[in-house]
């Protein structure tokens, strides 16, 4: 009798789940995963808004707003003679009934074949004036110095380290199946005007039906918009921005080369010293509060912020990149249960992503901005009559005797963005 009931037990189990029950002791089966990294893009380029389709085919940056969508699925199911699989989109999307999701040939050779490329760093051969916060004026203390050549690989290493967010998105690996939108047979232009909200179902024969729901809370993120931006590069450069409603919180970051040294001089938004590499991504919600407390990045009720003066005064230019974080949406089925209990034998079967972002590029010192240190499309700037006294830097920070200009790879790469945006 009570193997009767144990196996109707199981049968029910089986109904209710789709065929899977809930792991337990052996069973540690992990979940389909499936993320969505969703993002607004808002490249301002002075000059260049009326470039249109022109702009484009001459190989130019795109000016203005645009949407964009990467989707990645993994799978720890085996892989079917012939994988398929598909994410079907609400109407309002504007791109198809559904976008298909593709293994990567590079993905499916690593399944079986365990090929992973590993990367090799090596140290460039530069200096660098890294200054951080929020002010009209430089800090004492600032900026801090790294020359390479004085340096080993950890020491290096060290001094460029800074802080990332604690998620790390699905990635082709052995023994998992991974595919992606966009793709080689996919990759359509995220219209303007499309939206995310509505039904969604993600189905193949190597995942189990996916069902979830975008509201309009987790629909793209309006585009950064700069409302004012005053000063030169002389001067202290004050931007304005206004507020987007789904932000959780912002962080800006600032590059260019002096044009004499070469020097690569850094600036961040952040009120203690920080490079910001691993911040100009997607962060969750969890690490936006954490670094809003370390005082890294902006909270979400901030709407200005300052470059101190003359940083960039010895440059031809510079770019500042800005980012609005988003909040994300999380759906597990089955859902985590409430009583603790039951949690111990909870596995679930697949999990849904979605984050978000809203990033901008903006020129400093170019045609267009506000301010009296103006310069024209070919990046020649405007002597001004005054000359206001350069930012206090400590002594090690002095360029060299004999500057490398012998126009190695980083110094050729720093020449050529600076030729791509017109510096």
């Amino acid at each position: 009798m009570r193997a009767k009931t144990a196996g109707l037990v199981f049968c029910a189990l089986t109904i209710l789940t789709g065929g899977i029950v809930p792991a337990s002791g052996a069973d540690r089966t992990p979940p389909v995963q499936y993320w969505m990294d969703v993002s607004t893009v808002n490249q301002v380029i002075p000059g260049m808004e009326d470039m249109g389709a022109f702009g484009g085919m001459m190989g130019m940056p795109r000016s203005g707003p645009v949407k964009n969508l990467f989707l990645r699925l993994i799978s720890p199911q085996s892989l079917p003679s012939s994988p398929e699989a598909s994410h079907d989109i609400p109407p309002g999307q504007r791109m198809g009934d559904s976008l298909p999701l593709i293994i990567p040939p590079k993905a499916q050779a690593e399944r079986y074949e365990g090929q992973e490329e590993q990367p090799r760093y090596e140290k460039p051969k530069m200096r660098m004036l890294i200054y951080w916060g929020c002010g009209e004026e430089v800090p004492k203390g600032q900026p801090l110095v790294i020359d390479t050549e004085r340096m080993n690989m950890a020491d290096f290493g060290k001094a460029m380290a800074g802080r990332s967010g604690s998620q790390h998105p699905p990635m082709p690996r052995s023994g998992r199946i991974y595919s992606q939108w966009p793709n080689e047979r996919s990759s359509k232009q995220v219209l303007p005007e499309s939206s995310l909200k509505g039904g969604q179902l993600v189905h193949g024969n190597y995942t189990p039906d996916i069902r979830f729901s975008i509201d309009e809370g987790h629909d793209f993120m309006s585009p950064v918009s700069f409302s004012s931006v005053r000063g030169g590069l002389r001067d202290s450069i004050g931007f304005q921005w206004k507020a987007i409603p789904t932000a959780t919180g912002y962080f800006a970051s600032a590059m260019s080369s002096n044009r004499e040294t070469e020097e690569l001089i850094l600036w961040s938004s952040s009120e203690v010293k920080e490079t910001g590499w691993g911040l100009m991504d997607f962060l969750s919600p969890g690490d936006v509060r954490r670094l809003i407390q370390d005082r890294v990045v902006m909270p979400s009720d901030r709407t200005s912020c300052s470059v101190p003066k003359g940083i960039f005064r010895d440059t031809e230019g510079a770019m500042l990149q800005f980012i609005a974080y988003g909040d994300e949406l999380n759906v597990v089925h089955p859902p985590r249960p409430k009583d603790p209990k039951e949690q111990e034998n909870w596995r679930p079967i697949w999990e849904v992503k979605e984050r978000r972002k809203s990033t901008a590029m903006l020129p400093l010192g170019m045609e267009g901005m506000d301010g009296s240190d103006r310069r024209g499309r070919r990046g020649r700037a405007i002597q001004q009559p005054e000359t206001p006294q350069e930012p206090e830097r400590p002594q090690e920070a002095e360029a060299p005797d004999t500057p490398d200009n012998g126009g190695g790879e980083e110094n050729g790469m720093t020449r050529g963005l600076k030729r791509f945006f017109g510096f």
